[in-house]
């Protein structure tokens, strides 16, 4: 019998959704122990915010503030198909399935009125308000308090931060120094640190500079919970910089958050809504390096477009490097591969909703198409624009690499002409998201992003070259699919047109420069595209603090990297350069983190944001009901932590925790 008086002691730092979902698999897999050999256990989870909701999703943050993924997407635990994969969960709710569990008439009466109200709204592929995401997660921790009472377990949560990870003077494990607590023992920790403070970058140290010599106001990058948007006088011009999800939520919190309505316009899609303003709102100048906002969602019923499935980049495809022992580039062996299937996305729906604007039948259209990409050499490419040529008038073509510059690098003639290109751009994009299954360039978008989770895997488990990462997926790839599969929920572009159209907002242009007039004593932005040049004496920058370790204040991070328990992960580029990654350095799954003498740590584990280097896509929660390995890729994760910490549990004492990937590569970090 294994268990014990002395209970294994486990600190997961985080309560936000990863480190729930640690939580929630290390109970799934200890229930799923028989009882006589469950080891006595005790699980701290530390943050100064409620366990579940974490930071970001808190619930008292404004009901404006969207998430940019539907209902039917996003869970802590494995549901639907994922829980065929994986041990029974003790809540086993995605957000989806407790939405339609708090509508049953009794079920969701423990909640705010306004919670009850809203999820009486949503539907399957409607876009859900953070704060009832967070009571969700706060929800999902309580069943997990209630089921780890049961089995015996100890879960508590310690509303503090941790300031410092060291190891004991004698015996294994570590000691946590809490802020206002005495220091605790654990056997084994778990950093789920989410978004991490960081330091100013140069240009923004400028430019905060530069507002305390001029009495300007100086917002830098920071969750849009903990923004004072009161600050932004009514009126007056507001530089922004950044058109990503930030700068939608700042948008609606000075427009709709201040008394301003969006009204039917009896409109098609793209002109569908007319703004009418308070009085209160200030002037909102935006800028961004392509000149406009990601492109919005389209309107689905699930997450991958039905009518898209990949043909060409599939799991069978990147498992054949693998078996000929090739470490495939991104640029040569898999964007190709992606590269068909947003092509076959594309066409294949305008040969469906647009035969007619055909030059041929779109029977022969489809059949000499698919013979193009079904060409196994570099030569599909060129004999694909053959077929094109032939069968698609010029103005149905699309080059998805151009996508990246949705504004053409052109000069504009002034403001005016550059705010009507970007309101074209917007009417546009909202009208294609109306459109769902029925628009080409929508489903294009879909495969991309059918693919953005396929490699997400085989970046995890090691499967491409560094200096393909850096230059290629990094480098080229990642902005392109990020501005076109990450954007916001469509009635934030249907919104955006009706503000520019009811000018209150304008934009910058491409490529843009924020600067200080020091003889005026104000912030001026520009680009070289419009040769308009915008002053305001507020300018915020709409993002988040940037994900990099190198940059983080965190006392606990920074000083774990001082100490040298982790350090940052190198990669080399193509020129042999040693090239400092945002990410820790770690292991393969479990992903224990490599100290400065290239050992990884025993009992410590990293899940999230920090494991940028060697995960792409680590913001994106999990996928309900996708396969273990591919969408609901995070529940893996945490799920071979669990695996691992209850190894250790079992063997106290002895060199526990390996996973199965480790085993198989030994003394190797990703």
């Amino acid at each position: 019998m294994i268990n014990t008086t002395q209970s294994f002691q486990l600190a997961v730092i985080g309560a936000g959704p990863r480190g729930i979902s640690v939580v929630e698999r290390t109970l799934a897999r200890y229930l799923a122990l028989p009882e006589p050999s469950r080891p006595a256990l005790k699980i701290r989870v530390i943050d100064p915010f409620n366990p579940g909701p974490g930071h970001v999703w808190r619930t008292g943050q404004s009901r404006l503030f969207l998430m940019n993924t539907p209902c039917l997407f996003p869970t802590v635990v494995p549901a639907g198909a994922t829980a065929d994969e994986l041990a029974a969960s003790p809540s086993g709710l995605s957000f989806d399935q407790w939405r339609i569990l708090m509508t049953d008439p009794g079920a969701g009466t423990e909640l705010p009125a306004a919670d009850r109200d809203e999820l009486a709204q949503l539907t399957p592929g409607a876009f859900p308000s953070r704060a009832v995401y967070g009571r969700y997660l706060e929800w999902t921790f309580a069943r997990l308090q209630e089921a780890a009472l049961a089995a015996g377990v100890e879960l508590d949560h310690v509303r503090s931060e941790v300031l410092s990870l060291t190891r004991p003077e004698t015996g294994a494990g570590w000691v946590l120094e809490v802020a206002g607590e005495d220091k605790l023992d654990a056997d084994a920790v778990v950093l789920a640190l989410g978004h991490l403070p960081a330091a100013l970058s140069a240009d923004q140290d400028r430019l905060r500079d530069a507002a305390d010599r001029h009495k300007l106001r100086y917002l830098p990058p920071a969750v849009p919970s903990d923004v004072d948007f009161s600050v932004f006088p009514a009126g007056e011009p507001v530089l922004v910089r950044g058109l990503g999800l930030n700068f939608f939520d700042i948008m609606i919190q000075v427009t709709t958050g201040r008394g301003g309505r969006f009204l039917p316009s009896g409109l098609p899609a793209g002109r569908a809504l007319r703004y009418e303003p308070s009085g209160r709102e200030p002037v909102l100048v935006a800028a961004s390096r392509r000149g406009t906002p990601y492109r919005a969602k389209a309107r689905l019923d699930s997450y991958v477009p039905r009518s898209v499935r990949l043909r060409y980049f599939t799991e069978e495809a990147a498992a054949a490097f693998r078996q000929q022992g090739i470490l495939p580039g991104f640029d040569h062996d898999l964007w190709p591969l992606l590269h068909r299937d947003a092509v076959w996305a594309y066409y294949s729906t305008l040969a469906r909703v647009a035969a007619d604007e055909l030059l041929e039948p779109a029977e022969l259209f489809l059949e000499e198409l698919r013979a193009a990409l079904d060409l196994p050499g570099p030569e599909w490419d060129s004999v694909k624009e053959k077929v094109l040529d032939r069968f698609v008038p010029a103005d149905r073509r699309t080059n998805l690499e151009a996508l990246a510059q949705p504004l053409g690098r052109r000069p504009y003639r002034g403001a005016h002409d550059l705010d009507n290109a970007v309101l074209a751009y917007l009417e546009d994009d909202a009208a294609g998201s109306a459109a769902g299954e029925d628009d080409p360039l929508k489903m294009a978008i879909g495969a991309l992003n059918a693919g953005r989770t396929l490699l997400k895997s085989i970046v995890a488990d090691g499967g491409l070259a560094d200096a393909s990462w850096l230059s290629e997926l990094r480098g080229w790839f990642e902005p392109l699919v990020e501005g076109l599969a990450s954007g916001p929920p469509p009635e934030r572009i249907e919104q955006l047109a009706a503000l520019v159209r009811a000018g209150v907002v304008h934009f910058v242009g491409p490529d843009p420069r924020f600067d200080i007039d020091e003889a005026r004593g104000v912030f001026t932005g520009s680009s070289p595209w419009s040769g308009t040049e915008y002053a305001a004496r507020t300018l915020v920058e709409a993002m988040m603090p940037p994900n990099r370790v190198d940059r983080n204040i965190s006392p606990l991070l920074g000083g774990m990297l001082r100490d040298g328990l982790v350090r940052p992960k190198v990669m080399m580029a193509a020129d042999g350069t040693a090239v400092i990654t945002p990410g820790l350095d770690v292991t393969l799954p479990p992903y224990r983190p490599v100290g400065i003498s290239g050992e990884p740590q025993e009992n410590l584990y990293v899940l999230g944001l920090q494991l940028s280097s060697v995960q792409w896509g680590t913001a994106i929660a999990a996928e309900a009901g996708s396969p273990a390995g591919a969408g609901a890729r995070t529940l893996r994760d945490a799920d071979d932590i669990a695996s691992a910490l209850l190894s250790s549990a079992a063997g106290r004492g002895q060199t526990g925790g390996a996973s199965k990937y480790e085993r198989a590569n030994a003394g190797s970090s990703s």
